[in-house]
This record gives structure tokens, sequence and C-alpha cells, in this order.
């Protein structure tokens, strides 16, 4: 691509345990694409945002001059980083906090596009019980027997309700919800992809207005790669070389009853989602 040629970005803003890395391995294998593994291009420009909303320099300038800057600068800052990794025309930026931040996002970018994956929360709380359960060689910091924290199944199922990174997804998604940012972004359930892969792809290339791309899910291989020593147990981004679907285990590594009291926590996302 010419140096002079402006790159397509587009974002992914999925929750934890969703196949959020499986996906953008998937849209890699388009030659078109640069899919990042979990990005932190979106705290650079929210570091930056706190500088030009505070500091005296810019304040003291004409306002409608500064905003107009300030839009080139988070336009330039994106080329910039992602023109210096790729020489493919399009981009796929992975952090969950995108959607959130869709307003922010938009006043930079006339139509930015979005996707979104979600999971059957009982299938996400289960591969986070499965996940301590395999690290158990390693204090993970979530059982604390001092304060009596993390020391039971449900004790750990609340927590990660919680806290980062499930329960600030979840506030995060019931509020883009609930401010009606929903429209502007494409939700794909991770049951849906693993059962159909071919359709859901078909569904995210109509959502970006661009060709299908024939793709192979039967072999994916992983070309994103991040040392998840840095994330901890929980932060696992392998991926499966085939998409195909898992078995639901949640009754089996949960239990029935908080399996069924995710469902009652959560109704709203039950009912949006109609899973």
């Amino acid at each position: 691509m010419p140096k002079n040629s402006r790159i397509e970005i587009y974002y992914q803003s999925s929750i934890p345990r969703s196949g959020s890395t499986l996906l953008q391995n998937v849209i890699g294998q388009n030659p078109e694409f640069y899919v990042s593994p979990t990005s932190g291009v979106a705290e650079l420009l929210f570091g930056a945002r706190k500088q030009y909303s505070t500091a005296e320099e810019f304040r003291a300038q004409d306002a409608e001059e500064m905003k107009k800057a300030w839009k080139g600068f988070c336009q330039g800052s994106l080329q910039g980083w992602y023109g210096a990794l790729t020489d493919k025309p399009r981009v796929v930026d992975k952090c969950r906090g995108w959607g959130y931040y869709y307003d922010f996002v938009k006043s930079y970018s006339e139509d930015p596009k979005m996707i979104c994956m979600v999971r059957d929360l009982r299938g996400v709380f289960s591969s986070m019980e499965k996940k301590h359960r395999k690290n158990a060689e390693a204090d993970n910091g979530v059982v604390d027997w001092g304060k009596g924290e993390g020391t039971t199944i449900e004790k750990r199922l609340v927590r990660w309700s919680n806290s980062p990174p499930v329960g600030l997804a979840l506030e995060r998604l019931k509020e883009i919800i609930d401010v009606g940012n929903d429209e502007h972004i494409l939700f794909i359930k991770f049951e849906d992809f693993t059962e159909n892969p071919k359709a859901e792809m078909e569904r995210v290339y109509e959502y970006l207005g661009l060709p299908y791309y024939d793709h192979d899910f039967d072999n994916v291989e992983q070309i994103t790669h991040e040392d998840d020593r840095v994330y901890g147990p929980f932060g696992d981004h392998i991926i499966r070389k085939k998409v195909q679907p898992l078995k639901p285990d949640w009754d089996e590594i949960l239990g029935r009853n908080l399996s069924a009291s995710v469902i009652a926590s959560y109704q709203w996302f039950y009912d949006y989602f109609k899973y």
C-alpha cells in the first residue's frame, strides 16, 4: 500500500472469553486485513485526551480550532501507529473499551464500525472457573483466606461479576445498550459463530460494506501473539485451529443452582441477546 494511502480502521470490542481472539485470526486470513492482539492504542488516545482537556495551552486557544486539531490528532495517531506496523489497507483494533467509548470514537471518525462478540454468560463464568482450576499451582489473587474472598465457586462468581475483566465489560455493555449505541454495533454470538462461521462472517462483511472473502474455518492459523504471562491465567489468547461449537459445561463446572443464578442476575443480557 502506498505510504500516502489511508488505512481503514475498524474496531472489535468484545466481552471476555467470547471468542474475540478467534475472530481476529479468522479475519486475519484475509490478506487485506491487519488484525491486532489486545491493543493499548485506546489508552494512548485517552491519555492525550486528558491533556487536551486540561492543559492551559489548549484552553487558551480558540475552542473550535482546537477541536478540529484534536480530531486530526486522533486520526493521525491511529494512521501513524498502524502505518508503522503494516502495509495492509485495513485494520481491526481489538480493545474491550471501544464500544463503551463509541461517542468518543465518533468524535474523530464519522461512521466507526465496531464488532462485539458475546457469549452465554454461563459459558463465560464457566471458562473463568476452569482457568482458575487449571492454574492451581500459582496464586492468581482470586482466593484470599484472610478475608474469606474467592474461597468457593459462588464467591468467585460474585467477584468476577463485580470486577474486571468480566464485571467491567458487562457494565459497559449494558451502558452501550441503555444509551442506544447498540444500534451502531454488530453483535455476534459466540455460539452462532462456532456453529455457522460462514454465515456470521458474511454478516461481518456486509456490516463493513466489503466483498466476502472465502475463509478456511478448519485451519485457522494463529497470527496474533501475546505474552499471556502478562495477563495471568485468565488472559489465555491461544486459539483452536478449527472453528467448531463447544459443549455447554456450566452445569458441570458451576452447578445447576449457580448457573440458574447467572440468568437471574443478568436477565437484561439474556432478554436482549435472546439466549
